[in-house]
């Protein structure tokens, strides 16, 4: 189907604006509307919220999910050149779609939402791990959005959604699996993008717990992780000794084997580690 809203198809908005993409801006087009479609409605709920999108070029995706139904959209876009082909959406969708000119490293969204939200986007390549990590790690939770459907490079969709001993287990997948169910809903292949990167792409939609999985105090996790994934390949007596000097009693208590390594320990263990480690450390 050439078009889904009666606006031009994807690629006759490129060429009139110019938009050719840019590969330090890590933009990949997807241009087939049945596909942004499908994301659109892999995010669920749309009707009944607001929804953030983060790098929409020429708009395929938006144009997805507001065909299905979104309340409203706001589209955060770095690239000047793609507003114009924006603001023709916006008023072919007249008073639900609003279009911020900016960095979504550096712009506040939440001032421009109402609950709930939703986070849908085709991140670029160049940025997506750090904004998921930002979602992941507010300071307050719950997050300001309720799930987010985010597409990756397939590589990083698969350490999201990774299970322990296998080869993309490490930090990524705890901390997302820590707060949220997390499942890959769509692959796509490089050709279904212009242009076509070098790698397959990948969905993964993330809906946010109530509460952390287990309980755990963020920093002294992420810091456990960070020393036992740095190191993956020794075990964790060896790559965890400087948390503390009596590191194989405090593995012992929680049941992981100090010759253990990293990408053998669950969500759980992990979790119980952290809390008797942040126990001594306070009763120092």
């Amino acid at each position: 189907m050439a078009t889904i809203d009666g606006l031009p198809p994807l690629r006759d908005v490129i060429r009139t604006h110019d938009l050719v993409a840019k590969k330090q801006l890590g933009q990949n087009f997807l241009l087939d509307l049945n596909l942004t479609a499908k994301i659109a409605r892999a995010a669920g709920g749309l009707a009944e919220s607001d929804i953030l999108e983060v790098g929409p070029g020429p708009g395929g995706l938006t144009r997805g999910l507001l065909v299905e139904g979104a309340r409203r959209v706001l589209v955060i876009e770095k690239d000047p050149r793609c507003v114009p082909a924006l603001e023709e959406i916006s008023q072919a969708y007249p008073g639900r779609l609003q279009i911020i000119n900016g960095d979504a490293l550096e712009v506040d969204a939440t001032a421009h939402l109402t609950a709930p939200i939703r986070v849908v986007a085709n991140l670029p390549y160049n940025v997506g791990t750090e904004l998921l990590i930002r979602w992941l790690t507010p300071k307050i939770w719950p997050p300001f959005w309720d799930s987010l459907t985010l597409m990756f490079q397939k590589e990083v969709a698969e350490r999201i959604v990774a299970k322990p001993r296998t080869e993309h287990y490490g930090r990524l997948a705890l901390l997302a699996q820590w707060r949220c169910d997390a499942k890959i809903v769509m692959v796509l292949p490089p050709e279904a993008f212009t242009p076509a990167p070098k790698v397959h792409s990948a969905v993964v939609h993330l809906t946010r717990l109530p509460e952390c999985r287990y309980p755990a105090t963020e920093q002294v996790l992420l810091r456990i992780t960070a020393m036992a994934f740095n190191q993956r390949r020794k075990m964790l007596r060896s790559s965890l000794k400087g948390l503390a000097p009596n590191i194989e009693d405090l593995l012992n208590s929680v049941n992981i084997p100090p010759t253990a390594r990293a990408e053998e320990i669950d969500l759980q263990g992990f979790c119980a580690l952290a809390r008797v480690v942040e126990a001594q450390e306070k009763a120092r």
